[in-house]
């Protein structure tokens, strides 16, 4: 998996995708009432704006500020019998398949000049609709895949052991589940690895909910419904209304805060969905910083520091010494020479593990 973080925004017909995506990257791709206006996949790369970020390239008087970020990717609308070719289906899937995670937008919200695809507002059947289509795509691709090993595997009893965990997937889909809540050891994950299960990927259900509602979104039946659900489901969910969102998109900073406070909220959905898809794929950001640049690397959580210094360049990590770590917290209040002669800023050596908001500078050998 990249450390840039991929998510297919997905979701049946006009439960408010594309306008998310409006939000998202402050474009102008259609979002209008009806079902297959986004037919080509949308992809959009959004800067987490981390304030700790903001602080150190201040403290620094960097030039450059780099934030991490995501890549959102918006699949036109799926209906039932997309994985056997209905609506765009197939197409629409192949680009889920390059993403690591997913972001289901279901329609919570009520509203009459809105048509719904299926005629009535219900998150669970949409969720099901969806959730289906997955597992269906998986099975046939599985069957392929199982057809192909069991040939590759005579003679050969490093691949039983494989095709014994692809069996197992198929016996689990074929209960109308999704891989993702499928027990699994870890050597049955990495069997799996090579192959690019849809309902293996994490998912994570976006309420999209009615602006007057921002204020009590955890009373309204139908978020109740999928809370419900996703827990069944090992998946998370988030409530936001991409209506409010889009409208938020287009403001200034100071306008954006003062809207913000009208519903009594202090930060957009959108910030929260960025952090919330980092987490549940586990990634963090390390940070450097100096008078040229101040920038947050991508890793993955439990990453050492030599592999961190990897990420800057390669030769960073080969010649590896070690690394002065100061939490992010502490810069900003104190400073690196403070820090440092208060004993706040510890050298770490090749064990040491990575942890979220990192201010760190390594030494290696040239």
């Amino acid at each position: 998996m990249s450390t840039q973080l991929s998510c297919a925004i997905v979701g049946l017909p006009n439960v408010g995708k594309s306008t998310l995506f409006n939000a998202l990257t402050k474009s102008a791709i259609p979002s209008e009432n009806y079902p297959f206006c986004t037919i080509d996949p949308n992809v959009g790369v959004v800067p987490i704006l981390d304030p700790r970020v903001v602080q150190l390239a201040h403290l620094s008087h960097s030039q450059k500020t780099v934030f991490a970020d995501v890549r959102f990717v918006d699949i036109a609308g799926l209906v039932k019998g997309a994985s056997t070719g209905a609506g765009l289906g197939n197409q629409f899937l192949s680009h889920i398949q390059d993403t690591d995670a997913i972001i289901q937008v279901v329609r919570c919200f009520e509203d009459d000049n809105i048509v719904h695809v299926s005629g009535k507002v219900d998150p669970i059947d949409d969720i099901e609709v969806i959730e289906m289509e997955l597992i269906l795509s998986d099975l046939t691709r599985a069957h392929h895949w199982i057809e192909r090993l069991t040939k590759q595997a005579k003679g050969k009893k490093e691949l039983l052991a494989p095709l014994k965990t692809l069996e197992k997937a198929v016996q689990h889909l074929d209960q109308n589940l999704p891989l993702r809540i499928l027990t699994l050891s870890d050597e049955e994950r990495a069997h799996l690895a090579p192959y690019p299960f849809l309902s293996l990927k994490p998912v994570l259900y976006l309420c999209n909910i009615a602006e007057e509602d921002l204020a009590c979104p955890d009373e309204i039946l139908h978020v109740q419904r999928v809370q419900k659900w996703a827990l069944q489901r090992q998946s998370e969910v988030l409530t936001l209304s991409a209506r409010f969102e889009e409208e938020l998109s287009q403001l200034d900073e100071e306008e954006a805060l003062e809207f913000l406070r009208t519903v009594g909220l202090e930060e957009s959905g959108l910030q929260r969905l960025c952090r919330k898809a980092f987490s549940m794929l586990g990634l963090i950001t390390f940070i450097t910083t100096g008078d040229m640049e101040t920038k947050a690397w991508t890793i993955k959580r439990g990453t050492k520091a030599p592999q961190a210094a990897g990420k800057i360049h390669s030769d960073l990590e080969m010649g590896f010494i070690s690394a002065e770590v100061i939490p992010a917290e502490t810069m900003i209040t104190l400073g690196r020479e403070e820090a440092k002669g208060k004993g706040l800023a510890p050298t770490k050596g090749k064990e040491y593990l990575v942890q979220d908001g990192d201010v760190i500078l390594f030494y290696h050998h040239r």
